[in-house]
């Protein structure tokens, strides 16, 4: 269900003005992705039309141009989605590290095939192409952490947790700082 307007809160309001200033005058369209962004935090991780229209006005682009922008990029949702977000890295440093077995641990531990919402409504997964830990494969992003050096078991206590609301440590899930090799520094 589409709402039928949108406008940034007040406190997003007042970020637009410095999120244009980082652009040329006249290159006002170089903040589409940005402030697509800003309207998607805003509205619980996805992009209504309104949002785009909105966007479109402030960027003096034509609607269809925004609408491009956020149709294109994965980072960008045009439905509504769970409360926790899940993008499962499928690529190939993931794949051979085992994301096949992650992604089964989603769908089994929450019973949603990929593209799917949970009943509840919080729960989406979705399959995504590099997340840029490749060296901590595999690994998922859920909203906006990320949770790397994943088993199917790890996967599925963190579902576990998530959706009990517990907190849950980000990062690698094993005995690592960041990407330093396994056991520390050599």
């Amino acid at each position: 269900d589409q709402p039928a307007t949108f406008s940034f809160t007040k406190e997003n309001e007042a970020r637009i003005p410095g999120i244009l200033a980082k652009y040329p005058k006249g290159r006002e369209q170089s903040a589409v992705m940005p402030l697509l962004w800003l309207a998607q935090k805003q509205n619980d991780n996805w992009l209504p039309q309104a949002a785009i229209e909105l966007v479109a006005k402030i960027c003096n682009m034509p609607v269809i141009r925004v609408h491009e922008v956020a149709s294109f990029y994965t980072m960008f949702n045009l439905a509504p989605v769970g409360k926790h977000f899940i993008q499962c890295c499928t690529t190939t440093p993931c794949w051979l590290a085992g994301s096949d077995a992650v992604v089964k641990a989603c769908k089994d531990t929450l019973g949603i095939e990929v593209g799917e919402t949970t009943k509840d409504g919080m729960f989406t997964l979705r399959e995504v192409e590099c997340l840029g830990a490749c060296a901590n494969a595999p690994m998922v992003q859920i909203n906006f952490d990320t949770y790397e050096d994943l088993t199917p078991e790890r996967f599925g206590q963190i579902l576990d947790e998530l959706a009990a609301g517990q907190p849950v440590p980000t990062g690698p899930q094993i005995d690592r700082q960041f990407s330093a090799p396994v056991g520390g520094p050599t």
